[in-house]
């Protein structure tokens, strides 16, 4: 699609007349129509409040010359995965996982080639090729190019390391030591609690990357836990496989 024929559909879908779009960023009606128009493209900081209008990247709304990959773990970028700032704006070098509202959720390349080893084993890679085109790829990325610069010195490894020695402080009966946590995306993991009532609930937000993991349970059987933390709480839960029927064990505010 073209610059043009992408904001006219957005504009369509968000059930925006040209006028609603106009004042939204600050511009005259005549202008969206120039850009519909195919005449002019909006300038870079309307581009950047169009982008967080309808949270698409920049690159989807000049019609994406360009494929984005993630500058930290090289996976394809979707509108759907970006990562955002601690602004709320869109950051298009990054995927949820890897970038969460302005913190970078990885530094040691090897833990993030042992979490993208395990999703890419088996998917026409053997944990062997996979682990190689992962030593090969991720050094030429921005983010471990400049990693002593963007680095903030440990501290968020820090903070990781304080929510695992609190989890492992709970002795949840059945779950083994928690060893690591990795960025999961609400999404992802956003599971819905049964109440006594009947009625079911979730604790999560879908836009928001968590720190979690998943244990295998110490009782057997075909349930496992999961982990899930942030800086105001601490879940724990166990399911069964693809978060089939889960029960909540644990929600403790920090």
């Amino acid at each position: 699609m073209t610059a043009q024929e992408v904001l006219h559909e957005l504009r369509i879908k968000n059930g925006l007349s040209q006028d609603d779009l106009a004042a939204k960023v600050f511009v005259t009606r005549q202008a969206v129509s120039r850009w519909e128009n195919g005449e002019t493209v909006p300038n870079t900081e309307t581009l950047k409040l169009l982008s967080n209008l309808f949270h698409v990247s920049i690159n989807t709304l000049l019609g994406s010359p360009h494929q984005l990959i993630c500058q930290c773990c090289g996976m394809p970028l979707e509108d759907s995965i970006l990562s955002h700032n601690q602004d709320g704006s869109i950051n298009e070098q990054y995927c949820q996982w890897c970038y969460a509202d302005g913190t970078y959720t990885y530094h040691n390349m090897d833990d993030l080639i042992d979490v993208c080893v395990g999703h890419m084993a088996g998917e026409g890679f053997t944990e062997e090729q996979a682990r190689a085109y992962m030593k090969q790829v991720l050094p030429q990325l921005d983010y471990w190019k400049r990693y002593e610069e963007l680095s903030d010195d440990g501290q968020f490894e820090a903070f990781k390391q304080q929510l695992v020695d609190e989890i492992n402080a709970l002795q949840i009966e059945g779950m083994p030591r928690v060893e690591k946590l990795n960025a999961l995306v609400g999404s992802f993991v956003n599971l819905e609690y049964p109440l006594p009532g009947g009625a079911k609930v979730k604790f999560l937000n879908d836009q928001t990357t968590y720190l979690g993991t998943q244990l295998e349970s110490e009782f057997g059987g075909d349930r496992c836990f999961g982990v899930l933390a942030n800086m105001d709480f601490i879940l724990i839960c166990t399911y069964r496989e693809g978060g089939a029927d889960p029960e909540l064990v644990l929600y403790k505010k920090r």
